[in-house]
């Protein structure tokens, strides 16, 4: 059963472009992992919205410890971020 993740960043106005900078180059790495199934960046009020779909929850812990999300969310994003909150689902 396909797993889900909705994510939700806040940042600082002075740090959006280095955030968006850092989701656009994960998402192209993320769409290369065989289990994902898509990786959405919105840009919202305040920040950033994810949607990711992977094959399976097995599929998204796969990603958590792939080397750009490390170094690009991690090492990058996390620091600049005021707030974030994420959800986890299957999809029915």
């Amino acid at each position: 059963m396909a797993y889900a993740v909705v994510a939700r960043y806040q940042c600082d106005p002075a740090d959006e472009d280095a955030v968006r900078a850092a989701l656009l180059k994960v998402r192209e790495h993320t769409r290369a992992e065989p289990a994902n199934l898509m990786y959405e960046v919105h840009a919202v009020e305040g920040g950033f919205l994810l949607y990711e779909q992977y094959a399976d929850q097995d599929g998204f812990e796969a990603h958590k410890v792939a080397e750009h999300f490390r170094g690009l969310i991690v090492e990058t994003v996390w620091p600049l971020l005021t707030d974030r909150s994420v959800t986890f689902a299957e999809v029915l």
